[in-house]
């Protein structure tokens, strides 16, 4: 049997970027095809207004990474956090990065908002604080590719911190076998972090640009965590 997961695109490459990475869904399509639990995914861009069918189902919801603030007010977010909400009371799986990890947090409790950190980029460790059966294959510590200038400061009351770091300290949480979510990017490859480090260099400054660029020597748990959440899909409670 195939898992069929609806991807929430909530961003639009940039112009420059999109030949070669098309955009999010593409990302994580490529990502999850890596891992070996059978799927199926349909992409929709609710920046762009497209949602799923109301008579369609899924096995889960993913909410995908964004230039957009989880706190902000753009009505495209508003409509997805309705949306979202309406999904989680109905008991659906809902997969959060990046930005839908804040967005998830928010929506259901927690809090997110601009790091007094700083970005955070390149390459970054964590140290994992819970197991469940569903984070198989084990590892010690989780590496992720990382971009992100907010943070979830707040979790929801009901969440498990998953994995933390002094930089991030509620970098994945899970909320019993329903919500999972990771700060880092797992469909990011070392290419295209460096793209966007390369991109954003002016604005980041030297130090972070640097300290980023050099980061990317390391590899990372992308496929992993794609695994992990795959596997958080198909698990039974």
């Amino acid at each position: 049997m195939s898992l069929h997961i609806c991807i929430l695109e909530t961003d639009v490459l940039r112009p420059e970027l999109v030949d070669q990475y098309q955009g999010y869904g593409q990302m994580f399509q490529r990502l999850f095809s890596r891992q070996p639990i059978a799927a199926q995914f349909t992409v929709y861009n609710v920046m762009q207004g497209q949602y799923p069918a109301d008579d369609q189902h899924f096995d889960a919801y993913l909410v995908t990474g964004s230039k957009a603030d989880s706190f902000g007010t753009d009505p495209w977010i508003e409509t997805l956090k309705t949306y979202l909400l309406e999904r989680y009371e109905r008991g659906d799986k809902l997969l959060g990065i990046c930005f839908g990890h804040q967005l998830l947090a928010l929506l259901l409790g927690g809090r997110s908002e601009r790091a007094t950190q700083g970005w955070g980029v390149g390459t970054h460790n964590y140290q994992l604080a819970a197991k469940a059966p569903w984070m198989s294959p084990v590892v010690e510590e989780l590496t992720l590719l990382i971009s992100h200038q907010d943070q979830v400061t707040a979790l929801p009351e009901n969440a498990t911190v998953i994995a933390s770091s002094d930089f991030c300290p509620f970098a994945a949480y899970h909320i019993n076998d329903q919500v999972l979510c990771f700060q880092g990017h797992p469909e990011f490859i070392h290419d295209y972090s460096r793209a966007l480090l390369d991109l954003r260099q002016q604005h980041l400054g030297e130090q972070v640009y640097t300290r980023g660029v050099a980061s990317l020597e390391h590899d990372h748990h992308g496929t992993t965590v794609a695994e992990w959440m795959m596997r958080f899909v198909a698990h039974q409670a």
